[in-house]
C-alpha cells in the first residue's frame, strides 16, 4: 500500500560532473519514492566552495532531467523558485542553521571546541603510525577547563568543533544489508562537525538537514556505509528521529575494483555525447544491483518504478558492462518511432558536419528511407557517422592497403573491381534495388572463381572507405546507381597509381 509519507532525498556536491554512480543513487532514490507513493528531495551539497562551481551544478541538474528524475522538492532553479516546504536546498544558504544546532551540542556538553594545531594533530598521527595504531583523535582537548580555553583563544587560536562520540555500540538495520553493527572505539575518537572558520563539516550538514527535511529512509552508496554510526550518533545527540538506511552495492570495473574516472567513463554527460539515450541508460543503471526476478531486461522507467522494492537490492558489486549498456540501447532505438529517431540524430549528424566529416546535412526523407537499414544497426546514436557518414560526402578516398581482400593482390582487386562496376551498370538500366543487384554479383564471383566475401568486401571499402557498413546491397541502394559507379572508378584508379 503506498505510503506518503516515506522522503527521500539525492544531495549532490557540485564539485564535479554527474558521476554515474551518483546518478544510480539518485535512480534508485526516486524508484522508492515512486514505488511506495513518497517525495523525492533534491538538495545541493555545496560547503566546498572552493571546489562547487555553477557549471558543475547545472552539469549535475540538467543530467538528471535529462534522465527523467524530477524532484518533488528542491532549490530554484533556472530562475523558477524552491520547491517545497523546507528550502532553501542549498547548504550554503543553510549555514545559520547548522550554528544553532552546533550551539545547542555545545550547550549541551556533546560538543567541545578543539585547539589543536596542524602539527600536533600530524605528530599524533606519526606516533600512531610508528606504533601501528589506527589513527583517531587523542582527545587533547576533551577535558579542558574553561579556563584553559580562554588562554588558547588568547594565544590567537581559534578553536574547531568536536563532536563527543562516547562509547558502546552503534547498531541498525541496513534495508540492503541487515544487521550492522559498529564499536564506537573504531570510529577515530571525537570528530571535527565545523572547523575553525565557521564552515560546517559533512557528517554534521547532512544530519542537520535530513532531521529538518523529515528524510526518513535514507538511499545511498555502500561506500557510505562508515559514515552511518557518526550520523546516528549526531541524530540521537540532537534529538532527531533517526532514518532508515539503505546502503547500495557500489559500481565496479570490470576487474572488480570501484568504479573510477582513471579506469571507466564515469560522467552522465559523456554518455549523452556519445547518444546513449536516456531510456537505455536508466533501464541499464536500474540493474545494478537490482533485477525483477525474470529475465526481462527491456523495462520502461514506469515499469520499473512499478516492479522496484529497495529491499531486494543486492547485497553485492555490481559490475559494469559497457557491451551490454550498448546492447540495452540498441534495444531502446530499435523502439523509436521514425519521426522520434530522425529527431534525436540530427545533432549528432550535425556535429559530424560541424568536424568536417560529412559535407552536407541529410533531409527528413533521405533519413527516413534509410532508417530500415540502420536502425537495427546503431548501438548508439553517435555511431551514425560511421555507419553511414559515406552517404553524405562528395567522394571516399579509399585506403589501398585495405581495398585489397587479403586473398587477393592488386591486380586481382582491380579486376573484381572493373568485372563489379560493369554488373551493377548493367544491373542499373533495370531498377537499382538489393534483390536485383545481389544475384548478378554472386554469379559474378563464382564465374571468376573468386570468394564473394572477398569480392564484396573489395566493393565495400570501394564505395565507402570503410569495412564495416550496413549491408552491401543497402548501402549501394542508399548511394544510388551513378555515386556507385564514380566511386568504383575512383577506387579502381586509385590501385592503379599506386
Amino acid at each position: 500500500m503506498p505510503d506518503p509519507i516515506t522522503r527521500v532525498r539525492i544531495a549532490p556536491s557540485p564539485t564535479g560532473p554527474l558521476h554515474i554512480g551518483t546518478a544510480r543513487t539518485a535512480l534508485f532514490n526516486y524508484l522508492h519514492a515512486r514505488h511506495v507513493g513518497g517525495t523525492f528531495i533534491l538538495r545541493l551539497e555545496d560547503t566546498d566552495v572552493t571546489r562547487s562551481t555553477l557549471e558543475f551544478e547545472k552539469d549535475i541538474l540538467d543530467g538528471l532531467h535529462w534522465l527523467g528524475l524530477a524532484w518533488d522538492e528542491g532549490p530554484e532553479v533556472a530562475g523558477e523558485p524552491a520547491r517545497g516546504p523546507h528550502a532553501p536546498y542549498r547548504q550554503m544558504e543553510r549555514l545559520p542553521t547548522y550554528a544553532a544546532a552546533a550551539q545547542r551540542l555545545l550547550a549541551d556538553g556533546l560538543a567541545y571546541p578543539c585547539y589543536c594545531t596542524p602539527e600536533e594533530l600530524d605528530a599524533d598521527r606519526k606516533a600512531q603510525e610508528a606504533a601501528r595504531q589506527p589513527p583517531r583523535y587523542v582527545g587533547r582537548c576533551a577535558k579542558l577547563t574553561p579556563e584553559e580555553r580562554l588562554a588558547r583563544e588568547a594565544e590567537g587560536r581559534r578553536g574547531a568543533l568536536r563532536f563527543r562520540v562516547g562509547e558502546g555500540l552503534v547498531a541498525f538495520d541496513d534495508i540492503v544489508r541487515g544487521h550492522v553493527e559498529f564499536d564506537v572505539s573504531n570510529l577515530g575518537g571525537d570528530f571535527v562537525i565545523v572547523r575553525a572558520d565557521g564552515n560546517p563539516l559533512y557528517h554534521f550538514t547532512v544530519v542537520v538537514d535530513d532531521a529538518a527535511m523529515e528524510v526518513t529512509d535514507v538511499i545511498r552508496g555502500e561506500d557510505h556505509l562508515s559514515n552511518t554510526p557518526k550520523h546516528i550518533l549526531l541524530f540521537r545527540a540532537l534529538g532527531y528521529d533517526v532514518p532508515r538506511f539503505a546502503h547500495l552495492p557500489l559500481i565496479l570495473n570490470p576487474d572488480r575494483t570501484k568504479m573510477s574516472k582513471r579506469k571507466s567513463q564515469t560522467a552522465i554527460d559523456a554518455y549523452i555525447n556519445e547518444g546513449f539515450i536516456p531510456e537505455a541508460l536508466v533501464n541499464y543503471l536500474a540493474l545494478l544491483g537490482w533485477s525483477t526476478g525474470t529475465e526481462e531486461e527491456v523495462l520502461s522507467l514506469d515499469e520499473i518504478v512499478e516492479r522496484f522494492d529497495i529491499g531486494e537490492v543486492h547485497k553485492g558489486g555490481a559490475v559494469f558492462d559497457r557491451e551490454r549498456l550498448e546492447w540495452l540501447n540498441g534495444q531502446w532505438i530499435r523502439r523509436l518511432s521514425a519521426d522520434d529517431l530522425i529527431d534525436r540524430l540530427r545533432p549528432f549528424i550535425g556535429k559530424e558536419l560541424d568536424a568536417g566529416l560529412i559535407e552536407q546535412m541529410p533531409s527528413d526523407e533521405e533519413l527516413r528511407a534509410l532508417l530500415p537499414v540502420i536502425q537495427e544497426r546503431l548501438p548508439t546514436l553517435g555511431a551514425i557517422g560511421d555507419l553511414a557518414g559515406f552517404l553524405w560526402v562528395a567522394d571516399v578516398d579509399p585506403d589501398p592497403a585495405v581495398l585489397v581482400p587479403k586473398r587477393w593482390d592488386a591486380p586481382t582487386t582491380i579486376e573484381g573491381l572493373g568485372a563489379a562496376r560493369a554488373t551493377i551498370a548493367t544491373v542499373g538500366d533495370v531498377v537499382f534495388e538489393a534483390d536485383e543487384l545481389e544475384p548478378p554479383l554472386r554469379a559474378l564471383a563464382e564465374a571468376r572463381g573468386w570468394k564473394a566475401g572477398d569480392l564484396f568486401m573489395a566493393i565495400r571499402v570501394a564505395v565507402t572507405g570503410r569495412t564495416a557498413t550496413p549491408p552491401l546491397f543497402d548501402t549501394l541502394v542508399a548511394l544510388g546507381r551513378d555515386r556507385t559507379l564514380a566511386r568504383l572508378d575512383r577506387a579502381i584508379a586509385v590501385l592503379a597509381g599506386s
